[in-house]
């Protein structure tokens, strides 16, 4: 009986370290594209017209926000398997 616990504990535990790697996958890509538009803001801010300019920042605010959401959702699992 504890050899068959510790098996299904196991597989929870490889079910939160694939679930982390697919974070770690959304997240770096997030990440990428959060810096090409704030690098994109930054060379383009004086020529670009200002409601172009507007909705890149916009698009910037919602992307970090969502950076800082897979960041904060990966602490948790990573907490969750502490607890494994």
């Amino acid at each position: 009986m504890v050899f068959h616990l510790q098996i299904l504990g196991m597989a929870k535990l490889d079910k939160v370290k694939e679930e982390i790697g697919w974070i770690k996958a959304i997240f770096s890509i997030v990440l990428v594209t959060d810096l090409s538009l704030i690098a994109w803001l930054i060379q383009h801010f004086d020529d670009a017209k200002p409601p172009l300019v507007f909705v890149c920042a916009i698009t910037i605010a919602v992307v970090t926000i969502v950076v800082v959401w897979l960041n904060r959702m990966a602490y948790k699992k990573i907490d969750e398997m502490e607890n494994l």
